[in-house]
């Protein structure tokens, strides 16, 4: 599969690609940005001698067969579905030519940067030197300026568009910092010595956050008031705790997912299969939380934690204690090691407290060749590690963390705010790990065809509201979880519907992807008897996009032990979770009988949609309107529907 920059009226990012016969010395558009990302405005010239952290990400080689690749090991009919690379494997394959590094490296040296200042990263994919403004604005024929955050008044410096040679377009996939507003709209830090004892960093860190969760909370993941986070409906009082399934319709606890999905309770674990939540710090569990829903609905697990995995200088804080800082948490876990018992689940708890971390942060620490010079990441976008802003002192992790057979997050951005070649890259990233056999699981979103916080895209106006899709749960290579919910007076025995309880289901079109073959099928029967009744004024129309969320699960009315209480919550960060669950057991009946983990299951869903249970009603409303609607067979609020776990383990048994 190829991937496309997806045209439409209100474009917000443009990648222009080169004409065939490249031009030694002719400069061709390689990004634009045509609008500012909301909250953002320019307010000011740079000096030319400001120096800038210039980093850039080089095309990888076989990237036109990684498509391929993936199908390879991942499609149901192939005979090699199953047989997972080496990470060896994967490295070696998409490295970059030596040509592309050649010829990037002439470009610089030509435009006065010598090779002398230029360092590439250790899977030599991207090239890093510090210039100044001057010498920037030289090298991609543009102007930078100082962007202001005008809720927060934190400082970004970015340009609107940015030009390379025609014959080096080809080797370079994007550059930052260019058009990226993916920025922490934090406020500067103060630098501070460390301490030496890490519990006396941690608290120190923790002081910090409450200086920049105000600022910081529509954006930072983890940070309390994220738009990511899950929902609760502050004007309820915590609910005591239902155990009956008669109850379902309004409170969800272990049992009724189980009899919802009919999950059993008695598959044993296997020392292979490892199921991983990932976790931004601040957010974090606590452990009295934990035991008090185990005592209610798990007794065997009371006084069991799941696996803490460090990244980056994540660590379990406690000094905070509020439903911002631990729903997320909570919900992810408690559920999980529920509904998984006797299997273990692992928390990728990432980044410190003061500087966070990113989902690169996060790729960087299980694929060493992910890695750039010194994280490689974006300042502003992106944790630095080690933390000069008094935070973790730890050099940063990259492939040192071991990925799950199954990992689930429940955060996400708008494709709005990054730059398609941004996040074709992270995709890639995806599905080089699917390659390895790991199955990734995100939340779709809380907000309908809106964006995350219920933004859609330059609503301002009032001429172009348009749907805002997500992000990463638009990347193909992963599997996008949407939300639904037990009917009104419903039983667990009835179909269920489209979450539209406090939250409606994330789903929609991509403005950036192209429709996966995998997909094609089911989205041309989709637009063939159930067309949307709305122009390209409010959504990519053109038919040929990657259209989310994949599948769902129950994500409304959990029950929740937050801070000793019990609450109601609400949003796909329940649903994501859960589906990974599912997806966890059936990975252990696989392995107990001599076979590996699914790996990237998307293919096989698509190839056979019976093993779902189909949602036929309820929508997802947005940006003024009522959105798409649930119908039968895939469609862009409920996938192709939630769970049926008999139908599934049986299927995939049989696989090789």
């Amino acid at each position: 599969m190829r991937f496309s920059v997806i045209a439409a009226v209100c474009g917000v990012l443009t990648g222009v690609v080169a004409s065939p016969t490249p031009n030694a010395n002719r400069h061709v558009l390689h990004e634009r940005r045509e609008r500012l990302p909301l909250n953002w405005v320019r307010t000011a010239e740079l000096h030319g001698s400001t120096l800038l952290p210039l980093r850039i990400a080089l095309t990888q080689r076989n990237l036109d067969k990684a498509d391929e690749f993936l199908m390879d090991v991942s499609h149901p009919e192939s005979p090699n579905f199953g047989n997972h690379w080496t990470a060896k494997q994967v490295a070696e394959t998409f490295a970059p030519t030596d040509e592309t590094v050649t010829s990037v490296l002439g470009w610089l040296a030509e435009t006065g940067i010598s090779p002398d200042r230029v360092k590439q990263s250790q899977g030599r994919n991207w090239l890093h030197a510090e210039v100044t403004l001057e010498e920037a604005e030289n090298l991609l024929r543009t102007k930078y300026h100082r962007y202001t955050h005008t809720r927060t008044g934190q400082a970004h410096v970015a340009c609107e568009e940015y030009s390379i040679p025609e014959q080096i377009q080809q080797h370079v996939d994007f550059i930052t910092p260019t058009v990226h507003f993916d920025a922490k709209t934090a406020p500067q830090k103060k630098r501070h010595p460390m301490r030496e004892n890490e519990i006396d960093i941690a608290k120190r860190q923790i002081s910090t956050v409450n200086l920049l969760v105000e600022s910081r909370k529509e954006r930072a993941l983890g940070s309390p008031g994220s738009w990511s986070q899950p929902k609760a409906d502050v004007d309820t009082p915590p609910v005591e705790p239902y155990h009956g399934l008669q109850d379902c319709d309004v409170s969800i606890v272990p049992d009724c997912l189980r009899a919802l999905y009919l999950l059993p309770a008695d598959i044993l674990s296997h020392p292979d299969n490892s199921y991983g939540i990932v976790e931004y710090t601040p957010q974090a569990y606590l452990p009295s939380d934990l035991d008090m829903f185990f005592s209610n609905f798990s007794p065997p697990l009371v006084g069991q934690r799941p696996i803490l995995e460090s990244i980056d200088g994540g660590f379990l804080q406690t000094t905070n204690e509020s439903f911002g800082y631990n729903s997320e948490s909570n919900l992810d876990i408690e559920f999980a090691m529920a509904l998984v018992y006797p299997q273990q689940v692992t928390v990728y708890q990432t980044g410190d407290a003061v500087e966070g971390a990113s989902f690169n942060n996060f790729l960087d620490a299980l694929d060493a060749s992910y890695c750039t010079f010194e994280g490689g990441d974006d300042p502003t976008e992106d944790g630095i590690y080690p933390d000069s802003q008094g935070g973790y002192q730890g050099p940063e992790d990259c492939g040192t963390i071991k990925a799950a057979n199954v990992i689930s997050t429940s955060y996400g951005f708008n494709e709005v705010d990054l730059t398609p070649f941004y996040m074709q890259r992270q995709c890639h990233e995806y599905l080089k790990l699917g390659l390895q056999g790991t199955t990734f699981v995100f939340s779709s979103g809380d907000y309908g065809v809106a964006g995350q916080g219920g933004l859609c895209i330059d609503p301002t106006t009032g001429t172009c509201s348009m749907f805002n899709p997500s992000f990463p749960a638009t990347c193909p290579y992963v599997t996008a979880v949407g939300a639904t919910q037990v009917q009104a007076n419903g039983s667990v025995t009835q179909p269920e519907k489209a979450a539209e309880s406090f939250i409606y289901s994330g789903g929609g079109f991509s403005n950036v992807f192209s429709t996966p073959r995998y997909q094609a099928s089911a989205v041309k029967t989709y637009f063939a008897h159930h067309k949307p009744p709305y122009g390209p004024d409010r959504y990519n129309t053109t038919e040929k996009s990657r259209g989310f969320p994949d599948v769902s699960a129950n994500g409304v009315n959990y029950v929740v032990s937050v801070d000793g209480t019990f609450n109601h919550v609400y949003g796909t960060s329940a649903s994501a979770p859960t589906f990974g669950s599912v997806l966890t057991l059936i990975n252990a009946a696989r392995m107990d009988i001599g076979k590996g983990p699914v790996g990237f299951i998307n293919p096989a869903l698509y190839a056979n949609p019976g093993m779902m249970n189909d949602i036929v009603s309820g929508g997802n409303q947005g940006c003024g309107t009522p959105g798409f609607q649930a119908v039968k067979g895939w469609d862009p609020v409920t996938g192709l529907g939630t769970p049926n776990f008999p139908k599934m383990l049986a299927y995939f048994l049989a696989l090789p």
